[in-house]
């Protein structure tokens, strides 16, 4: 099973005071950027506003902010569960990829895992770009076959009577887990427990930590 391999690597000159060097590929995705704005086929405002938009505006930042706000507010939490997609627009999130959204949860004895078998829909406005893993054939067609094995390569560990869901995203209908709230985190402000939300436990192929230490929030 491939898992997205998103950290960065130290490239460095040799005697040079371990002076950061950027890798090839973004090399060669300046080069590309720079010669389409030479040849004014790119706006590069334009292309800044887009990675301002992915990099801040859209991203697993804003599941989190979901996912607190359900952990928090029990209101907003029967909203979430009666029309996800109304309740997802009140914090300020939607649009293309988060039509017809639908949230499901986790807790004692449930643990509910997300796929594609199709093609990659994913819900965007609130996990950002998907993962390379999410799109690949081994993960789509075993997420339905084998999901606890699946879930074993991610390092999910269940217990054998959890129940695992496997929920088959499609253009019409696109999922989002809301996972466990983790013990200790009684009375921890929205950002404090946001801070503990990862996009992987938002689709399920991740369980939150136990908190190290205590929020900020009273």
């Amino acid at each position: 099973m491939p898992h997205d391999h998103d950290h960065p690597h130290d490239h460095t000159h040799e005697g040079g005071g371990g002076q950061t060097l950027p890798s090839d590929m973004a090399l060669r995705v300046k080069a590309l950027e720079s010669l389409l704005v030479e040849k004014g086929l790119v706006d590069p405002a334009a292309l800044d506003a887009i990675i301002e938009t992915y990099e801040r505006r859209i991203g697993p930042r804003n599941g989190a902010r979901v996912v607190a706000r359900a952990w928090t507010d029990p209101a907003y939490l029967e909203r979430l569960r009666a029309d996800a997609t109304s309740a997802i627009a009140e914090l300020g999130y939607g649009g293309r990829g988060g039509e017809h959204m639908v949230a499901v949860e986790n807790g004692p004895g449930v643990h509910n895992l997300v796929v594609c078998t199709l093609c990659s829909c994913y819900p965007w406005p609130v996990l950002g770009l998907p993962p390379a893993w999410y799109k690949s054939n081994a993960y789509r067609a075993r997420a339905v076959s084998d999901p606890r094995g699946v879930l074993a390569e991610f390092g999910v560990s269940l217990t054998a009577t959890t129940e695992v869901r496997v929920w088959d995203s499609t253009s019409e209908v696109r999922y989002l887990v809301i996972p466990e709230r983790p013990a200790g985190t009684g009375g921890w402000s929205e950002d404090d427990l946001a801070a503990l939300v990862s996009r992987d436990s938002m689709v399920g192929t991740a369980l939150i930590p136990e908190p190290r230490s205590r929020g900020r929030g009273a």
